[in-house]
C-alpha cells in the first residue's frame, strides 16, 4: 500500500510519514527531497531559475512517477502538490495508493509556521503573527477543496506526533 499524506506547510507529513515508516517498515519519500534528487537543485532554486510553472509541471511527472512504483511506502506532498493541474486526481486514482489529509487548525498552523518562519521562503517576509494568519487562512481557504478530497482525514490539533501517527494507522488499519 502507498499511504499519501497531504496537508499544509507545518501540518506534520514528513514527521508523521517518519513514524510512519518505523512503524510499518515502509520506505519513506519526501516529493521535495525526490525533485531535489531528479532536478540536482533546490526547490529554491527552481523557483528561482525556472519558475513556478516549470515546478507544478516536473511536480506531476513525478507524482505519477512514484504511484506508479511497485510496493509500500509513504509519500508526503508538498502543501500545494494536491492544488495543481490533476494531481489530486492523479492520486485519488492511483493503484494501492490511500490519500491522508493532515489537518491542523489555522491558529495552530500560525502559531507553529511563524516560529519557524525563516527556514521556510515562501513565509520567510512575512513580519507579524496576524499577517501569518491571514496569508495561510486564504490559502487554506483556496487549498480546502483539494485537500478535503483525500480518503482520510486526520486532525493534528492537540495530539503528539505519535498520536498522529497512530490515528494514521486505525484509518488504515482495515486496509493493510
Amino acid at each position: 500500500m502507498k499511504i499519501i499524506l497531504i496537508g499544509y506547510m507545518g501540518s506534520g507529513k514528513s514527521s508523521i510519514g517518519k513514524i510512519l515508516s518505523e512503524k510499518l517498515n515502509y520506505k519513506v519519500i519526501d516529493l521535495d527531497d525526490f525533485i531535489e534528487d531528479k532536478e540536482k537543485m533546490t526547490v529554491s532554486e527552481i523557483f528561482k531559475t525556472k519558475g513556478e510553472l516549470y515546478f507544478r509541471k516536473k511536480e506531476t511527472v513525478y507524482v505519477k512517477e512514484l504511484l506508479e512504483l511497485e510496493g509500500d511506502f509513504i509519500l508526503s506532498l508538498g502543501g500545494g502538490t494536491p492544488c495543481y493541474g490533476t494531481n489530486m486526481d492523479i492520486i485519488l486514482e492511483a493503484k494501492e495508493a490511500k490519500s491522508v489529509y493532515l489537518k491542523a487548525s489555522l491558529p495552530k498552523l500560525s502559531k507553529k509556521l511563524f516560529k519557524k518562519k525563516a527556514k521556510r521562503p515562501l513565509i520567510a517576509h512575512i513580519s507579524s503573527e496576524a499577517q501569518m494568519m491571514e496569508f495561510i487562512g486564504k490559502h487554506l481557504f483556496e487549498r480546502s477543496q483539494f485537500y478535503s478530497k483525500a480518503e482520510f482525514v486526520v486532525s493534528t490539533d492537540d495530539k503528539t506526533k505519535k498520536e498522529v501517527a497512530d490515528a494514521v494507522l486505525e484509518c488504515m488499519a482495515t486496509l493493510i
